[in-house]
């Protein structure tokens, strides 16, 4: 299963970020998934894609030529996808996903979740969109959600299919009954 994660190129100021991080990588790497990622080699996203490769996995980077002309490029993946922009970089990471997480992240991270968020609300997309909710760090988008349904701007059914997930274990127990 291609796996599509949105995560920062920052390591972040909490230690239990590239824990939680590695810990994933090591589960989608370990269980012959490919991790459809960034591309870059740094922070967190070096930290996923070094794990993943660790635990036996392929690694998919979708970085646009901008990026890999800075050299933010993380060169041992096994393979790279670079477009010319930002908008065909989310369009391709989406069009290889078939499960898609959101690891804490900043304004790009939360970008990119929001246009998958949006696609299976429309049921454009048939594939869980998770957002991983390590220590609490998606709580005020979970949130504001709710809000929308109690406003009756969106419902439970338009929202079916975005999962908060809290720790691994959810995100495996997700993922495993969406593949069913």
């Amino acid at each position: 299963m291609n796996i599509t994660v949105y995560l920062g190129s920052s390591q972040g100021n909490d230690p239990i970020f590239k824990e939680a991080v590695t810990e994933l990588g090591h589960y989608i790497g370990s269980n012959e998934n490919t991790l459809v990622y960034g591309g870059s080699k740094n922070g967190l996203m070096g930290d996923l894609a070094q794990a993943v490769l660790e635990s036996g996995g392929k690694v998919i980077g979708v970085e646009p030529k901008f990026f890999v002309e800075r050299g933010f490029l993380y060169e041992d993946i096994d393979e790279l996808i670079v477009t010319d922009n930002m908008q065909e970089r989310k369009a391709k990471m989406i069009e290889l996903g078939e499960a898609f997480i959101a690891f804490p992240g900043g304004t790009g991270t939360l970008e990119e979740i929001s246009e998958v968020m949006s696609m299976v609300s429309l049921r454009h997309l048939k594939a869980p969109c998770i957002l991983y909710d390590l220590n609490g760090y998606y709580e005020d988008l979970k949130r504001q959600l709710r809000k929308m349904i109690d406003c009756g701007l969106s419902s439970k059914e338009r929202q079916e299919g975005i999962y908060f997930a809290s720790d691994l274990n959810q995100i495996k127990e997700i993922i495993e009954n969406r593949v069913q």
